[in-house]
């Protein structure tokens, strides 16, 4: 199913029900539906917006978005109806970053040096923490109790229902701007606008630099049960060990699926299966399987860079999208363990 939505396609996502939503630069929030789809107007109304940002809801059901507008939106199927619900807003600002946890029921959005916490079980919880730079990134521990968020000079961890603390600061120079906990929660990896990642063991604080990118790492995801991390940035995807106590302390990252004339740009994980996925520059997507080095082309036309790739829970099904507004599901029975 391929759509063509005249609008950046900020994320493609996969609710808990395995529905494709699609967050775009139009403001609008577009659910896959029989035939089509359906639009939700989640940010801007009559003057115009833009979702900048956007999670799956803790509940699993529907989007929730950051917008231009100041705004926090979950937007969502209720039956055959379609609900916007305004979670928050912070005028003047821009929501650039959420993140949720749906074992803490905790939502996360920054806007500007402060990150907002809600609850999605209690309405009138709201936890603001403030930091000295801009807020450049936001991620939930697999737990959903503590959250990281990025910025100039490190990151800092706060947990995400204490009112009145002081985080624990993972140091580094230089400007982080996108984050990751490994799903056992050794690990934090923090994405640097100068190509190249860092990473700290968070039992002991020992951290790791993770290099040799010839891009910015727009991308980053996990699989085979969080012992591979796949990452964007290069001519090829970037594949980093994480089994162990040191996981990718003192070892060497793979490359696979070398291109002289694109780069990989956005990646996604099956989480049981050694499956990655990449999206490229160029608009084509391919899977492959990393026991077997096979890889299978999902999407083989040439396009706008990709802006967004996701996989359901079961990996047989990936949502994509593009600069331009082009967006798909594509069933990919090819990833499956059973098929390579």
């Amino acid at each position: 199913m391929i759509f063509s939505f005249d609008a950046y396609v900020t994320a493609a996502l996969f609710d808990r029900a395995g529905r494709a939503g699609f967050a775009l630069g139009d403001g609008t929030v577009r659910f896959e539906a029989e035939g089509g789809f359906v639009t939700v107007e989640a940010h801007g109304g009559a003057m115009g917006g833009a979702a900048l940002a956007a999670c799956v809801h803790p509940s699993g059901r529907g989007l929730v978005t950051g917008g231009d507008d100041g705004r926090v939106v979950w937007s969502r199927l209720e039956g055959d109806e379609l609900v916007a619900t305004l979670l928050a807003e912070v005028k003047g600002k821009w929501i650039e970053h959420v993140a949720a946890s749906p074992a803490s029921g905790l939502i996360a959005f920054t806007a500007g040096k402060e990150v907002h916490v809600l609850d999605s079980a209690d309405p009138a919880f709201r936890r603001v923490y403030a930091h000295e730079k801009t807020v450049s990134g936001v991620a939930f521990d697999p737990k959903g109790k503590r959250l990281a968020a990025a910025g100039y000079g490190g990151v800092s961890l706060w947990w995400g229902r204490i009112a009145d603390q002081k985080p624990t600061v993972m140091k580094w120079a230089g400007s982080h701007v996108a984050l990751a906990y490994s799903p056992d929660g050794k690990f934090l990896v923090s994405a640097m606008q100068e190509n190249q990642l860092h990473g700290w063991r968070l039992s002991d604080g020992k951290d790791m630099r993770m290099g040799g990118y010839p891009a910015k790492i727009k991308s980053m995801a996990f699989l085979d049960k969080g012992n591979l991390m796949v990452t964007a940035g290069a001519n090829g995807a970037v594949v980093w060990p994480f089994a162990g106590a040191n996981g990718p302390m003192g070892k060497e990252a793979a490359e696979i699926g070398f291109s002289r004339d694109s780069l990989v740009v956005q990646v996604a994980g099956v989480d049981a299966l050694p499956v990655a996925i990449a999206g490229q520059d160029n608009g084509r997507i391919w899977a492959c399987h990393l026991r077997s080095g096979r890889i299978e082309t999902l999407k083989a036309e040439k396009g706008a860079p990709i802006s967004s790739l996701s996989v359901n829970a079961d990996g047989t099904r990936l949502a994509w999208g593009d600069e331009t507004g082009e967006a798909g599901v594509l069933a990919v029975p090819d990833i499956s363990v059973r098929n390579f």
